[in-house]
């Protein structure tokens, strides 16, 4: 069982920066993929970003260039640096977790994780 906890979320005017973090349990966590996930209300969830073990990243057409996702093994936790932020950033962001090795065209599907944190609010005013 992996337990997730974010933290970081909060109200930014637009064009400003926010750092999420999410701390995970594990004793493998190098070895986990994490992801970054957004919803807003009606909308369907959005993958935001991820990373792999050895820290290579991916990023949502909608972030990429503004967003970055970092990893800390040591710490056990990874980070959604997020700059130049727009109102349409407004979401709920989940982090989510799997331990399993997963492939490439995976680490952008909320089906390939198997764990999720409780979530937090991001709210970009204009």
């Amino acid at each position: 069982q992996v337990q997730l906890v974010e933290s970081g979320g909060g109200l930014v005017q637009g064009g400003g920066s926010l750092r999420l973090s999410c701390a995970a349990s594990g004793r493998t966590f190098s070895s986990y993929t994490m992801g970054w996930f957004r919803q807003a209300p009606g909308k369907e969830r959005e993958f935001v970003a991820g990373i792999r073990p050895g820290s290579i990243t991916y990023y949502g057409n909608s972030v990429r260039g503004r967003f970055t996702i970092s990893r800390d093994n040591v710490k056990n936790t990874v980070y959604l640096q997020m700059n130049s932020l727009k109102p349409e950033d407004t979401a709920t962001y989940y982090c989510a977790a799997t331990p399993t090795s997963i492939p490439t065209y995976g680490t952008t599907s909320f089906r390939s994780y198997d764990y999720w944190g409780q979530g937090t609010q991001v709210t970009v005013s204009s």
